[in-house]
């Protein structure tokens, strides 16, 4: 594989410090598409590894939290609100994350964050079932995260 060398100026955060602190609103959401038997495993509380929802809850909560420690470029923020909204449908899960700050920067990259660790989560907490005869995970995929909606309300 060849690399380009990029000729410029280096990585820096954004400046910030003029702007205001305004409550921020960021929602985002994803999908996990699963084979039907482990929705249903899901539902009963049969999954070997525990409460799926619960832990992939936990986990996005905690993603939110530490989204700087993982994304250089993003500020610190003092995150007020995490929320998350798991929908099960027939052929996987809808994961929809709620961040809220009162920050002089916008959430977005925090409710991402969330929903990518929730649904990582959720993969790894039915991976068992989801494997075929020769380990590989042909049914399984983490499709469409989007950002649904970013407010400020100064």
């Amino acid at each position: 594989m060849e690399f380009t060398h990029i000729k410029g100026e280096k990585a820096k955060m954004v400046d910030i410090s003029q702007k205001g602190e305004v409550l921020r609103i960021a929602v985002a959401e994803g999908f996990i598409r699963l084979k039907k038997r482990t929705i249903e495993a899901i539902v009963k509380n049969e999954v070997a590894k525990g409460n799926v929802i619960a832990v992939a809850n936990v986990a996005g909560i905690m993603a939110v939290k530490r989204t700087p420690d993982f994304i250089p470029m993003c500020h610190q923020i003092p995150i007020s609100s995490v929320d998350f909204n798991f929908e099960i449908l027939e052929n996987g899960i809808r994961v929809v994350c709620t961040v809220k700050a009162i920050a002089k920067t916008g959430v977005e990259m925090e409710a991402l964050n969330g929903v990518a660790i929730a649904l990582l989560t959720i993969w790894d907490m039915v991976k068992s079932l989801e494997k075929d005869e020769t380990g590989n995970y042909p049914e399984t995929s983490i499709e469409r995260i989007v950002v649904l909606k970013k407010t400020k309300q100064s």
